[in-house]
């Protein structure tokens, strides 16, 4: 795990520097906008879908240059998910990444405007020349990430999201929620490394099936943290589930299965990395990870 821990460091570091870059700077009367933007991003975090793309990127011998910002497009749309999840309209979370909440550090019309240039500024990125040389790749990209974050993605999985509170879903439901909300963006983020490295439908295949299964496993210990963890270890409120009556594979199977279910995923994860031999070994680390994870 000292491997990973260390690699998942290194992209972390790659992915900001490339988003210090990337965000604007401005001492113009919109420069309140851009500190937030810039507060919303660079404010910590693992950076596991930055790793993601990257480790998927480098299965293809894609230039570090270019994943970095695919590494950085990806990370904008999260934060900007995490700027909004947070809003009192939503999850209502005064904490993130053991800071104040964006709308708490700047006010909430602030957030939502710095979370819609964030998505703005994401398709931007990859619709850039600096990307890929080709523009039938750059196009395939801005239309993944466009299906990953939207309707049929992560906003339609928020959406699932809010409805389901108070409500007992079935874990079909459940899975499809969390597939749409967390999984879709995960699942690009793998996928994207082969769509810059022109992979072959078996490659892109097995880096889809690795990307479904861990971002299942991932998800239910993101739920179990919610339940067994606190503040100060996992950087957000804790027990938000729970108090809104949401429906989790946890509160379904209880604890334990949960745990026993995130194992076989994460297994089931790994098999699909065979195709890759050694070269794969990161992904299969970040895999166990998903399920040890205390933060």
């Amino acid at each position: 795990m000292g491997d990973f821990t260390a690699a998942l460091s290194h992209s972390a570091a790659i992915a900001v520097q490339a988003l210090e870059t990337l965000l604007p700077k401005s001492r113009d009367a919109e420069n309140r906008l851009f500190e937030a933007m810039r507060y919303a991003a660079l404010g910590g975090g693992k950076r596991l879908r930055p790793f993601l793309v990257l480790s998927s990127a480098s299965l293809f011998g894609v230039q570090e240059d270019c994943a970095a910002r695919v590494a950085a497009a990806v990370e904008c749309v999260h934060c900007y998910s995490l700027a909004h999840d947070d809003l009192p309209c939503m999850d209502d979370d005064d904490l993130r990444r053991g800071k104040p909440s964006t709308h708490r550090q700047f006010d909430e019309a602030t957030a939502i405007l710095a979370g819609d240039a964030l998505l703005s500024l994401a398709f931007e990125i990859l619709s850039g020349s600096d990307t890929h040389e080709d523009p039938h790749i750059r196009c395939e990209l801005v239309r993944g990430l466009a299906m990953a974050s939207g309707p049929q993605g992560m906003v339609g999985g928020q959406m699932l999201d809010l409805e389901s509170e108070n409500q007992t879903l079935s874990v079909g439901a459940v899975t499809r929620l969390q597939q749409m909300k967390t999984g879709a963006l995960i699942s690009f983020a793998c996928e994207a490394g082969a769509i810059l490295g022109k992979a072959s439908p078996p490659h892109r295949q097995a880096i889809r099936g690795f990307a479904h299964d861990f971002g299942l496993a991932f998800q239910i210990a993101d739920d179990l943290l919610d339940i067994e963890g606190n503040a100060e270890t996992i950087g957000k409120s804790a027990g938000k589930d729970q108090a809104a009556g949401k429906s989790t594979l946890v509160s379904l199977l209880g604890s334990e299965r949960a745990r026993m279910q995130a194992k076989i995923l994460s297994d089931q994860a790994v098999k699909h990395l065979d195709l890759f031999d050694e070269k794969a070994d990161l992904l299969r680390a970040a895999a166990h990870y998903a399920i040890e994870r205390r933060a």
